[in-house]
């Protein structure tokens, strides 16, 4: 009689994995916000991020974190707001401090066009911003699967064109605002205008290595010679404005310390 059971029970179990097997999901595996870009299972914020100090988040402008978290968000609600864009003139991140103390409810990445990317920010500074919208910084393999099918960059045209020779001497330049500077995915300034931290550490490098013929535009490879002592190496991606062919999808470097600052470092987020 037991037997029989246990028949049956197989059979039943054997029956519903073919129909899940003949029933393929439908639709998209995630279903991502405005200013952000599907990636696997995540959504990739679609721009680099500027930094944003939102008084009173709590208690005032506790539905314009809301927007933020939600994906938005828009620069006219964030000055109707009163919030601040990061660095100023005056100060840069503080009272955020460099190690990522004092920054819960304080500083919010948002992924915005038309804006400066935020630069000058220490990884740990970055990964608080994220946090408080919601998000995170995105690992080194997810960085990856979105920079997919943006272009290599060889001369910068100065108006479409990844921003990688800074033609005009401005710096970064707004998101989004490099037309052909776009992933298969739809995330812009992937290659150069800013460096983009990613999550992963690993040993500090102390020098310069290359791709060899698999890069065959010299997209950077800073991982060689592990440091022995100090900080551990915070990965930073892409490239930045200064890099010409040494940005590009592949550009890694990990010579940087994730308390270092610079005006080539930003980040964007993930979900």
């Amino acid at each position: 009689m037991e037997r029989h059971i246990l028949r049956g029970a197989l059979a039943v179990l054997l029956l519903a994995g073919q129909a899940g097997a003949a029933s393929p999901p439908s639709g998209p595996l995630t279903k991502c916000p405005l200013d952000a870009v599907v990636s696997g299972a995540g959504c990739m914020d679609k721009y680099e991020a500027s930094v944003w100090r939102v008084p009173n988040p709590t208690t005032a402008n506790k539905k314009l974190v809301t927007k933020i978290q939600q994906g938005k968000v828009t620069v006219a609600l964030l000055v109707a707001g009163g919030a601040i864009p990061l660095p100023s003139q005056v100060s840069g991140y503080e009272p955020c401090a460099q190690s990522g103390q004092n920054c819960v409810d304080d500083i919010y990445a948002v992924s915005l066009p038309g804006v400066i990317p935020s630069a000058d920010i220490t990884w740990f500074q970055a990964q608080q911003a994220c946090t408080n919208s919601g998000k995170r910084l995105p690992s080194n393999a997810e960085w990856q699967a979105a920079v997919a099918g943006t272009p290599d960059p060889g001369r910068d045209n100065g108006t479409t064109d990844c921003n990688t020779l800074d033609i005009t001497d401005t710096g970064a330049t707004l998101t989004g605002s490099r037309s052909s500077c776009v992933s298969s995915r739809g995330a812009f300034d992937m290659v150069g205008n800013l460096f983009e931290w990613v999550a992963d550490w690993v040993p500090r490098a102390s020098t310069c290595g290359s791709w060899g013929t698999f890069s065959p535009t010299s997209d950077i490879q800073c991982l060689a010679g592990a440091a022995t002592t100090g900080e551990p190496g915070a990965l930073i991606r892409g490239g930045f404005f200064l890099d010409g062919s040494n940005a590009g999808p592949l550009s890694v470097a990990a010579d940087n310390q994730p308390s270092n600052t610079s005006s080539g470092i930003g980040f964007r987020c993930v979900r």
